[in-house]
């Protein structure tokens, strides 16, 4: 067995031999290269990554993206790292895999999809060598936002999780580590949990699209900042909680199915602010100029919140507990 396998075999999570590591992250490709692609692109170089970007349109971005290289076939040798963002699609990330596991075989490099949504049990099925698949979910905008997912498929070995999670951390991100596959991750679970109930509310007449984001802009979002999701329940109190989930989620629409008003206003071609309708009326205002103001606020927040709020609740932080069941 040589030094090559035995890098792979820690990567890809089998038995490790006496005294391997984890091979040094040093070089990274990406699959893509729209809005996500070009800022992925910024965040591998500042974890200190050579960075190369796989586009069929190489030529004419060669040199446009200082620090980052292009090309349009996939190189002879393997980075340590190669990640797809092409569409959100399973079988479109299925086929750029069987392209890359022909390629570079049992060569030790890790396998990363940008996936949101798709589910990796799912995607590992097929690949040659499954344990190196690791998901790495970042936010739009990706460079404002800090948080980044990282989470194993269903054989990735919690080493391999680490290793990506403290190479995010290079580039100044926080990540959150899943060493289980769940479909959605953390996050868009929690927020497509809300935006169902929010658009059957809407469906329903209950409440409008204005009265649901002055909620959550003015009341559920700042809450969360101050003391999160689940804390706030224990600063409450639990029984306050119990009684709110005994009253409250029996009447919950639960139903298993995706919204009808999401698609239904694409299928008119009201796709949102591009088209200048979706949920609101986009009429006379200019797209970039909305695009521009919802990042620099963004931003500020971010800002503040490291700068004041964080180290703040930071002093009254309680020890964590883990619940199972």
């Amino acid at each position: 067995m040589g030094a090559g396998e035995d890098k792979l075999r820690v990567a890809a999570g089998a038995q490790a031999p006496a005294g391997a590591t984890l091979p040094a992250m040093k070089t990274a490709l990406i699959r893509g290269y729209g809005l996500m692609g070009k800022a992925v692109a910024n965040i591998f170089k500042a974890a200190g990554l050579k960075t190369t970007v796989q586009s069929g349109r190489a030529g004419q971005l060669a040199g446009s993206h200082p620090g980052v290289d292009f090309v349009a076939a996939l190189p002879e040798d393997p980075p340590d790292l190669f990640l797809e963002l092409v569409p959100e699609d399973l079988e479109t990330k299925r086929a750029v895999f069987r392209e890359v596991e022909a390629k570079w075989g049992d060569a030790p490099f890790l396998l990363g999809t940008g996936t949101s949504g798709l589910d990796l049990n799912e995607l590992a099925k097929g690949l040659r060598r499954p344990e190196r698949l690791i998901a790495i979910h970042f936010y739009m905008p990706a460079e404002q936002i800090p948080i980044v997912e990282i989470g194993a498929g269903p054989a990735t070995p919690r080493e391999a999780v680490d290793a990506v999670a403290a190479l995010m951390e290079r580039a100044g991100k926080l990540p959150l580590k899943l060493y289980t596959p769940v479909i959605g991750f953390i996050v868009n679970r929690l927020q497509h949990a809300i935006l169902h109930e929010a658009y059957w509310m809407i469906t329903e007449g209950i409440a409008t699209a204005q009265d649901i984001d002055f909620a959550a802009a003015r009341m559920l979002g700042p809450r969360m900042i101050a003391s999160g999701l689940i804390l706030q329940k224990d600063i409450s109190g639990l029984k306050v909680n119990r009684d709110a989930q005994r009253a409250i989620v029996p009447h919950l629409f639960h139903n298993n199915q995706p919204n009808r008003l999401p698609g239904d206003l694409f299928a008119k071609g009201e796709s949102g602010l591009a088209a200048g309708k979706g949920f609101y009326d986009w009429a006379g205002l200019d797209a970039a100029q909305v695009k521009k103001v919802a990042a620099l606020e963004l931003q500020k927040l971010i800002e503040f919140l490291d700068k004041e709020t964080f180290p703040n609740t930071a002093r009254v932080q309680p020890k964590p507990r883990t619940h199972e069941g």
